[in-house]
């Protein structure tokens, strides 16, 4: 088949088309219907569905639920106490900053992560995990200050 054939079939597709069976008696029997039901279904008066109840009751509960969530949620942030200081990380806390720009921004990397660590401990306090990556941090830090100091 070359590119002329599919030109043809092409045209042959805008021609118009007649449908196998007459629509409009379908129409018009939907139409009929439609006026012998009873007045409440044309005036659409008539008692909702009962799953169209359940469903407006259903979106009240979900949005009832969702406030009360995010209201429980902003009530704990309140009540959380003041993030404590974890035990045995007294050496590396303050904010220790050397002259050199270059550790500089080491030294804020480093400190900020050991904040984010101590948080998250202060979530999971049982994770070993989190402890490693804590001392790892410090060990940094504390050969960060030596760098410095030898720099210096």
């Amino acid at each position: 088949m070359n590119e002329f054939e599919w030109r043809r079939q092409l045209r042959d597709l805008r021609q118009p088309l007649t449908p196998q069976r007459d629509l409009w008696a379908s129409i018009d029997a939907a139409l009929e219907d439609v006026e012998r039901a009873p007045a409440c279904a044309k005036l659409a008066v008539c008692e909702p569905r009962p799953a169209h109840r359940h469903r407006h009751w259903l979106v009240a509960a979900s949005l009832a639920a969702s406030l009360l969530l995010a209201g429980g949620i902003g009530w704990r942030v309140l009540q959380a106490p003041a993030p404590a200081p974890v035990a045995g990380n007294t050496k590396a806390s303050g904010n220790w900053k050397p002259s050199d720009p270059r550790l500089a921004g080491a030294a804020i990397e480093l400190d900020a992560a050991r904040m984010e660590l101590q948080l998250a401990i202060q979530q999971a306090p049982d994770s070993p995990s989190l402890q490693r990556l804590l001392d790892r941090t410090e060990q940094q830090q504390t050969q960060l200050r030596q760098l410095t100091s030898h720099a210096g």
